[in-house]
């Protein structure tokens, strides 16, 4: 009997870190010599211990624009303030059309959040929270206005 194992090439980061491509785009530009096809892919990277990472990648093949994007994600990961297994306090956010709601939530409660906000929170570790989508239906948007509520969070810090 064969047995089959997953090699990764020497790369530990691959053990450490949650990757979840969120969203492929197929892109195309008009030039002299016709379509030029290239691919837009969405990636969000965390350890689920509180640190999460998003990344845009563009390349004309897939598996580039994966790579790409992974790596882009590495690069400007946050560190997210959690309290117990949810956020430390509510917050409301407007980046560009996209506006989120982020409310922390008993434990137990689950991840009550959309497709994309869901994505960046189970990333970054938070497993209690109530969120709400309102404005775009962009992905790529609602991706960076989650990302963008979890580094204004702050932590509660006792009064000396």
């Amino acid at each position: 009997m064969a047995e089959y194992r997953r090699f990764s090439a020497g790369n530990q980061e691959e053990k450490e870190f949650e990757e979840k491509v969120v969203q492929v785009n197929r892109v195309s530009k008009k030039t002299k010599g016709g379509n030029r096809i290239s691919f837009s892919v969405l990636t969000v990277v965390g350890d689920k211990k509180g640190k999460v990472g998003v990344g845009l990648g563009k390349a004309p093949d897939v598996v580039s624009g994966i790579k790409k994007g992974l790596r882009q994600a590495k690069k400007g990961m946050i560190e997210v303030p959690i309290k117990g297994t949810t956020i430390p306090h509510e917050i409301r956010i407007k980046r560009g059309a996209a506006k989120i709601l982020l409310k922390p939530a008993p434990p137990g409660t689950g991840v009550k959040a959309g497709g994309a906000v869901r994505v960046v929170v189970e990333a970054a570790g938070i497993k209690d929270i109530v969120s709400k989508i309102m404005g775009s239906n962009n992905k790529i948007n609602n991706v960076y206005a989650t990302l963008e509520a979890l580094k204004q969070l702050k932590s509660k810090r006792v009064k000396e």
